[in-house]
Formats: structure tokens, sequence, C-alpha cells
């Protein structure tokens, strides 16, 4: 196993790097708390960070070591988070499975082709899914090493960002395809046992990373542009563009809001598609504090802007059909982080 060095220890524990990393914590926390951000004056508030590579087989074959490396590769690039006009944190995430992390740990076979991972379909019926032995399962095992790795390197820089760990929508829909949503509405008490086992899966996996990683350094998946303030959960939403508002209030919102009350201030939800029919329960839904647009869901940025509650966050990926310069004229700026690199022209966009 390589072993972390005391120069690399060093530049990770960097008391002004850390200093400057809580800074721009805090000052997201204000505008999670609807306050204007008076250090940036006008400006709408950036985060893209940077995060550390290793050899991705490595991850498999052994993760402490992985997690060195990483941790090795990153005290090279801190640096780049002297930054004083956006938020560049430093990250490490084991990105064990891709999407199909939950769908590995649920029994289904998950391969990879074509540079990405993939999984099949389950050989069972909806309804009878079980809850995993985790204490026998060596996806989990794997997961745990690195986390535990991290923890054990004792660097207080880096931010760590969980595997996938999505949401129960997702993973049913992987796990079972259209016969998932076929059953929600011809055998909704199958479909609801499912979202539920996997719902609580869920739910005890973000709980264990809260009690063994640092609060100040635990972020959820894609935590170098998805970062949020410490304590704040996430998961995806990609699948809810399939169903209706109504089955997804019956069947997926209780169990959404419940996996986002994990974290102590709620959390976000990530969208990709088009999920417009969904924002009237999006609003009611008490721990949802933030949602994530990128692709298509980004062209329906002032929709959300207009729909969702005041103290909801938006955070954006610019692409095209809706640049920076688009998002700040619709939000003035309010409510926006941009999830992106961005020059001190765009960030005085709306001066």
């Amino acid at each position: 196993m390589l072993k972390l060095n005391e120069q690399t220890r060093e530049i990770l524990n960097d008391k002004k790097r850390i200093d400057i990393r809580d800074g721009w914590f805090g000052r997201m926390q204000g505008l999670f708390h609807g306050k204007r951000d008076t250090f940036l004056e006008n400006h709408f508030y950036a985060v893209n960070g940077v995060a550390g590579n290793a050899e991705a087989e490595l991850l498999y074959e052994n993760p402490s070591e992985w997690v060195n490396r990483v941790l090795e590769d990153l005290a090279g690039k801190a640096r780049l988070t002297d930054n004083e006009e956006m938020f560049v944190p430093l990250c490490i995430e084991p990105s064990f499975y891709g999407v199909h992390f939950i769908d590995k740990i649920l029994g289904a076979e998950v391969f990879f082709k074509d540079g990405q991972w993939y999984n099949r379909y389950l050989e069972k019926e909806v309804g009878t899914l079980e809850r995993p032995d985790l204490d026998k399962d060596e996806t989990w095992r794997l997961a745990r090493e690195a986390a535990m790795a991290f923890l054990e390197a004792d660097v207080r820089l880096p931010l760590f960002g969980l595997p996938t760990i999505a949401s129960a929508l997702n993973i049913a829909t992987n796990l079972y395809g259209e016969e998932l949503l076929a059953s929600m509405l011809m055998e909704p008490e199958a479909a609801a046992h499912d979202l539920e086992i996997i719902n609580n899966l869920l739910c005890e996996l973000h709980q264990w990373y809260r009690e063994h990683l640092p609060a100040g350094q635990l972020q959820p998946v894609i935590s170098w542009n998805r970062t949020q303030p410490p304590g704040y959960g996430q998961l995806c939403g990609c699948t809810t563009q399939l169903i209706s508002n109504s089955l997804y209030e019956e069947f997926i919102m209780p169990l959404d809001d419940k996996l986002l009350s994990v974290y102590p201030n709620g959390g976000m939800i990530h969208f990709c598609g088009s999920h417009t029919h969904l924002l009237e329960s999006l609003s009611q839904m008490p721990h949802l504090k933030a949602v994530q647009l990128n692709d298509r869901a980004a062209w329906d940025l002032e929709e959300y802007y207009k729909r969702l509650r005041e103290d909801q966050i938006i955070y954006l990926n610019p692409c095209e059909g809706m640049d920076i310069e688009r998002a700040v004229e619709i939000t003035g700026g309010n409510r926006l982080v941009v999830a992106d690199t961005v020059d001190s022209s765009l960030l005085n966009a709306n001066d």
C-alpha cells in the first residue's frame, strides 16, 4: 500500500486553504439562507472544483491505495483553490460502478462496456426485492474501505464525494425497466414494496457515511460541481420525467423527502430532462433546498426560478440554449449557483 507522505499531508492540511474553503462555504450557506452575497456584491455564485485522479482499476483492487494515490494527485493541484472569484474545492470521489453502485449491491449484473458501466435487469418480479446483507456484500466492503482510508489519511482540505447512491426511482428503473413503471399503475403494492426497500437502503448508506466521515468534508455525488454547504444531501431525479406528477406524489415524493431528511439541512435533487410538470410538488417538499439543472433541464431555468420557493436554490450547468448571460438575465443572480468555471467578466455580467 502506498503510504501518504508527510509533504502531501502537510499540503492537504494547509490552514490558509482550509480557511479559504470554509469562507466559500460560509458565503454559500448565506445564499441557502436567503442572504445576498455581499462578498460578491451583485455577482452570482460560481463553483467548479478539482477532482483527484488515479488508475480506475486500482479502485476495485485496492481502494486504500487508490485513495492515497488520489490524495497525492490532489496535493499537486492544491494551488488551484487559491481563487478569489469562485469556489474551487479539492475533491476525492470513489465512483464505484458509476450510476450502478446500488444496482450491484441489490444483486444486478453490472458490467463495463465502451467506456461506461451498465446493468442487466433483475430476473425476478417487481415486489419480491429483499434487503441485501450489507455485512456480506463485497461492493459495500470496497466502498467502506475507501471511506475509512480517507479518514485514516487525516487530511482536512479535500472533500469526500460519495458513490452514486441515486434515488429509489432511479434504482428501481435500473433494476426492472418499464416493468417498474407499469407496476406503479397495475400492481401498486408491489411497486411500493420494492421502492421502500430501496429507499431504506439508500437512507442507511447515507447515514453510515454521516456517522463515519467529518461533516465539513462529506459531499454527495459530483462533489466538485454540485458542492453544497456541509450538512446537505442529494439524490438523482433523472427518471422522474417518465412519470406523472400524481404518480410522483403517490409513490416517490415521500421517499425522496425522507432520503433528504437524513441530512440535517435537507438537500438537492439533480434533474437532466423535462421535469417541470413536478414543480408544484417540488415547491412543497420541506427538505428540498436546491435543484441542480443540466442539459435539457437547464432550458427550463426560468420556470424553476419562478415556480420554486424563494428559499430553494438553483444550481445551473450552462449549456447551449441556456448560457450564463441568459441565466443572469432571468434570475438577476438571485438564488443562482453557476456550476462551471467562469472569468471575472462573466462574474460582473449583471453589474
